[in-house]
């Protein structure tokens, strides 16, 4: 993999070759991420104090397009290295905080024109969506937040990012699959109830009408487990059950996953599949790949670390 900086002054710099690094895609939130280690010199030193952004290639594709967040310069027994750091594009929604808005039935381009496109997020994707009731977007939340509830309230999806940068506001697409079988360096399966709600119980505070979700499966395995969530007024008996069953799923996103690791680097990225056939431990079907990690150093070479879910 090869690493490319551009300065806030417009200037682009080619990092020599990379002794390790890590490239994590979510496509979502938590952002994707990078670090990348390399050989310092101190003619770098320019470069690294005004890096702004940073794409990592491979076979002449881009990995990934991000904001550098950070970078250090260490001196130890190895020698003199630099790591630089950052996050995919969906940190430039997640570290900019929307002022407090009431919306009237508005569209999805709308919100995207107001909490997303001010901030250099350029929109690859965008499904036809239009609220049927109030929006409000409460203090506090960041343009992500007002962005991502309103795709997931009224469109049923949750909004992500392209490898390229560009924001993906429409149903997720599966992509290619992937076959897994036993030459597998590691697997992980992990099932995890806590926090999976057993009922939500939705508070219209203004009308004083409540509206109550609740999760028969894991009542069925004795959990106990409510949450009360208050939405702004005039909300709409679909908008009051929409918020309970939205509460309970993602209560549930984590309950279940498989992370898997395998020899090589960008085998598979977020919303591809995983055709999984691991006898010894029982483990056999197709899963949303729903995380890959993909990491480098001299020692172990490229893994890739995918992290498995349940297909909806």
């Amino acid at each position: 993999m090869t690493g490319t900086l551009y300065t806030a002054d417009h200037r682009m710099f080619q990092l020599p070759p990379l002794l390790s690094w890590r490239v994590t895609h979510t496509g979502t939130v938590p952002c994707d991420s990078f670090s990348v280690t390399f050989v310092y010199c101190k003619k770098m030193a320019e470069a690294l104090r005004l890096a702004a952004g940073f794409v990592a290639e491979e076979g002449g594709m881009v990995m990934l397009r991000a904001v550098v967040d950070e970078y250090t310069v260490d001196l130890n027994s190895g020698g003199l290295t630099a790591t630089v750091s950052g996050r995919g594009y969906a940190a430039r929604l997640l570290d900019n905080e929307s002022r407090p808005v009431t919306y009237q039935q508005a569209a999805l381009t709308e919100i995207l024109r107001n909490h997303a496109e001010p901030y250099g997020v350029a929109c690859g994707e965008m499904a036809e969506v239009r609220a049927d009731s109030v929006y409000t977007v409460a203090a506090g939340s960041s343009q992500w937040k007002a962005v991502e509830n309103f795709c997931r309230t009224y469109g049923g999806f949750v909004p992500r990012f392209s490898r390229e940068g560009t924001l993906l506001a429409g149903p997720e697409k599966a992509g290619r699959t992937l076959s897994i079988g036993e030459g597998v360096l590691s697997c992980t399966l992990r099932e995890d109830h806590y926090g999976v709600l057993t009922e939500a119980l939705v508070i219209d505070k203004t009308r004083n009408q409540d509206f109550s979700v609740k999760n028969q499966e894991m009542i069925a395995r004795g959990g106990q487990c409510r949450r009360v969530i208050y939405t702004p007024g005039q909300s709409t008996w679909a908008a009051m059950r929409y918020t309970g069953e939205y509460q309970i799923a993602r209560s549930r996103e984590d309950a279940w996953t498989a992370e898997v690791t395998l020899p090589g680097s960008f085998l598979a990225f977020p919303g591809d599949r995983a055709a999984v056939s691991l006898e010894r431990m029982g483990l056999r079907g197709t899963y949303r790949v729903a995380e890959a990690e993909n990491r480098f150093d001299g020692r172990s070479g490229a893994v890739a670390a995918l992290t498995l879910k349940p297909l909806e």
